[in-house]
């Protein structure tokens, strides 16, 4: 079972760094058929990754998709993407519902969050 915590909505919060972050950044063609399907199991599957600390989504209406996945370390990264669904996903992803993307992993070395206080 994964370390996250589950937020009803907003930005995921801060961890003690440091920890990984990959930054996947989409343009998606116009053919999306099981695309959502694909992506709940994705998002299903990468929870039970060790280490995963959880996952953040923007969409912008120009169609720019930008999806951020915090890891612990370099191994719970590592274990996510040697997964035989992610990497089937992966490559159907490049035949049919990517115009383009990026993919940037990075590790945080500070990180800090803010939430206004109620009332």
């Amino acid at each position: 079972m994964s370390d996250h915590a589950e937020v009803p909505l907003g930005p995921v919060g801060a961890f003690e760094p440091p920890y990984y972050v990959a930054v996947f950044s989409t343009v998606r063609t116009a053919d999306q058929d099981g695309y959502r399907e694909t992506d709940t199991r994705m998002e299903e599957l990468v929870r039970d990754v060790p280490g995963f600390l959880g996952m953040d989504h923007a969409q912008t209406p120009g169609g720019l998709g930008i999806t951020v996945g915090y890891f612990r370390d370099a191994d719970a990264l590592a274990a996510w993407r040697r997964d035989a669904e992610h990497r089937a996903a992966q490559r159907r992803g490049r035949e049919q519902w990517y115009e383009r993307y990026t993919l940037h992993v990075a590790k945080v070395e500070r990180s800090h969050a803010f939430v206004r206080p109620e009332g």
